[in-house]
């Protein structure tokens, strides 16, 4: 049985490069998570877990993580992406992790993902404690890419 994380930290970067690919790698490398192996996971913050500013992870490390993500060859295209993560009342219980990516400014995305962790709570009946968000933004000038992330680690 995998273990439970225990910790999460919200990370965003962006990036430009000659190929679609290296631009979000270097929005990868931005946000602190370049160098791990990223488990796409689903919209969950774990019971008892804590939103910290930083975590110390090995390099190379398969790093649980729910990201927002979006990548453009559109010269002066603006791209968004936001994540956030809502901390319940009651430790025993989940909370929710949501992102979103687009093209709007960087406070229409935090809006956007702020809401709907507000909505999610309400669908499981759990009462919203907290709610911590990042996002960025960035115009293209080649090959553009963001990120918004939680990633999670024990």
């Amino acid at each position: 049985m995998l273990p439970v994380p225990r910790k999460a930290a919200i990370v965003v970067g962006k990036g430009e490069g000659d190929t679609l690919l290296t631009s979000f790698d270097k929005a990868l490398l931005d946000a602190g998570i370049g160098n791990y192996n990223l488990l796409k996971v689903s919209s969950i913050f774990p019971p008892h877990a804590e939103v910290v500013k930083e975590m110390h992870v090995p390099e190379g490390a398969l790093l649980p993580t729910a990201y927002g993500t979006i990548s453009s060859s559109k010269m002066g295209e603006t791209i968004t992406a936001a994540v956030a993560i809502g901390v319940p009342e009651d430790p025993s219980n989940v909370g929710v992790i949501m992102e979103f990516s687009g093209n709007c400014s960087e406070e229409k995305a935090e809006k956007i993902v702020r809401n709907m962790v507000k909505e999610s709570f309400e669908m499981r009946g759990y009462v919203l404690k907290e709610v911590f968000s990042g996002s960025v933004s960035h115009v293209v000038k080649k090959n553009g890419s963001v990120i918004a992330a939680a990633i999670m680690w024990y």
